[in-house]
C-alpha cells in the first residue's frame, strides 16, 4: 500500500476492518457506492451499510497505453469527464442511472450499454482490481496490461458478481478512442422485419456501434471516419439518418418511456442469440444488441411465459427493476449452482457479502 497517502490508507484500512468485524460478528454487509442501482439484485435493505463512498480518486491514468485505474468510490461522471477531455472513452458505455453512479458499482453490477456486442462488455474492458475478501485481506488480481495474466480471470469473476464476493477497492480498465463521428440510420419497420434487417447486417463490414428497435423503428448506429459512415449510408439507403445522441443515452440509462415500468408492472430484460425467433406475448418490445438483448414490461405471468420460452432456445430472463414476486435472476443448473458455491466459499467463507433477498 505504499502507493497510497496515509488518508487513503486510513480509509482502505476502515473498510477492511468493518468486514473483520462483521465476519466476526455473522453480521451480514450490503455494499454500497453511489446507490443508483439499489433497484436491481437481491440484496436485503436490513443489512449493514458498508460504502466505498470515501475511497476515491484517479490512481493511474496512462492515455497512450489506454488504461486508467481507479478507486471505487470514484464516480463515472468524474472517470467519463477526464476521459472525454484526451478524447477517449468507456467503450461498453456502462449506464450511469444518477450522477452519484460509481466506479466501483459499475464494475460490480457488470452492466453494458448499446455498443456491448461491437467493442465489448463490461467485463472485456477489466484488466485487474484489488478486492477485500470476506476475512478482511486485501487481493490484487491481473494488472494493467493485457499479458498480465496473472489472476487476470479472477478479476474477470468480480464484474457483474453484484458484490456478493468481496468489496471492490480498485480497478484498472481498458479505454478506448472516440469515434470521430457518430451517425444513425433509421427505417420504418414491424419487430419482425426489424430482427430479420438487424441480422443481416450484423455480417457486414459496417461501423456499426449500436442497432436497436423500438416504437416501430429501427435505429443502427455507424461510428468512424467520415468516409466509412458515407460509403454505409450510401450503400444501406435508410429511410433517414438522424442524429440519435438522445435516444443512445436514453436506451443507455434505460429512460426510454417504453422501458418504464408502472404499478404491478416489472422490467424483464431477456439475453438469447439474436436470432432466435421470441414470441413477444402481446407486448410491444425494445429490442437492443442487434437482437441479442430484448426488453418487455409486464407482470409475473409474462415473466413466467418468457422464461418457460427462453430456457429452450439457451437464453435467460432477468427482472431489472420493478415490482415482481419472482425470483430476479433465472435460476441456476445444479452443476452451476454447485460451482458458483464453491466460488463464493473461496472469496467470502462466512456470508457476508450481499446475502439475497428471502425468496429473491
Amino acid at each position: 500500500m505504499g502507493h497510497l497517502r496515509a488518508s487513503e490508507e486510513a480509509g482502505l484500512e476502515a473498510l477492511q476492518a468493518q468486514v473483520i468485524a462483521a465476519a466476526q460478528a455473522g453480521r451480514a454487509v450490503r455494499i454500497v457506492g453511489g446507490g443508483t442501482k439499489s433497484f436491481y439484485g437481491e440484496a436485503r435493505e436490513t443489512d449493514e451499510i458498508l460504502t466505498t463512498r470515501a475511497y476515491t480518486g484517479i490512481v493511474d491514468y496512462l492515455p497512450s497505453e489506454l488504461v486508467i485505474t481507479l478507486r471505487a468510490g470514484t464516480r463515472l461522471s468524474e472517470v467519463e469527464h477526464t476521459l472525454a477531455a484526451r478524447g477517449q472513452m468507456l467503450g461498453f458505455e456502462p449506464p450511469r442511472f444518477g450522477p452519484e453512479t460509481t466506479i466501483g458499482g459499475v464494475v460490480a453490477a457488470g452492466l453494458s450499454g448499446p455498443a456491448r456486442p461491437y467493442r465489448g462488455s463490461c467485463r472485456d474492458f477489466v484488466l485487474g482490481m484489488e478486492i477485500i475478501n470476506g476475512r478482511g485481506e486485501l487481493l490484487r488480481f491481473g494488472g494493467q496490461v493485457m499479458k498480465n495474466v496473472a489472476g487476470y480471470d479472477v478479476s474477470r469473476l468480480q464484474c457483474g458478481a453484484l458484490g456478493t464476493l468481496g468489496v471492490i477497492a480498485e480497478v484498472s480498465l481498458r479505454v478506448t478512442p472516440v469515434p470521430s463521428q457518430d451517425m444513425t440510420l433509421c427505417w420504418k419497420l414491424d419487430a419482425e422485419a426489424a430482427c430479420a434487417r438487424m441480422t443481416a447486417l450484423a455480417g457486414k463490414p459496417w461501423p456499426i456501434s449500436a442497432m436497436c428497435f423500438s416504437e416501430d423503428c429501427l435505429r443502427v448506429r455507424l461510428s468512424g471516419s467520415q468516409a466509412a459512415i458515407d460509403d454505409a449510408v450510401a450503400r444501406l439507403a435508410p429511410d433517414s439518418t438522424e442524429n440519435a445522441e438522445a435516444f443512445w443515452q436514453a436506451l443507455r440509462d434505460l429512460e426510454l418511456p417504453a422501458l418504464a415500468p408502472v404499478k404491478g408492472q416489472a422490467l424483464w430484460r431477456v439475453s438469447l442469440p439474436p436470432a432466435a425467433e421470441l414470441s413477444t406475448h402481446g407486448v410491444a418490445p425494445v429490442i437492443d444488441w442487434g437482437g441479442a438483448q430484448r426488453w418487455l414490461l409486464g407482470d409475473d405471468a409474462l415473466g413466467a411465459a418468457l422464461r418457460n420460452e427462453v430456457r429452450a432456445l439457451g437464453g435467460h430472463v432477468t427482472c431489472m427493476k420493478g415490482e415482481t414476486q419472482l425470483p430476479v435472476f433465472n435460476p441456476q443448473a445444479e452443476g452451476l449452482n454447485a460451482l458458483s458455491s464453491r466460488v463464493k466459499q473461496a472469496f467470502d467463507p462466512d456470508n457476508i457479502f450481499n446475502r439475497p433477498r428471502p425468496g429473491g
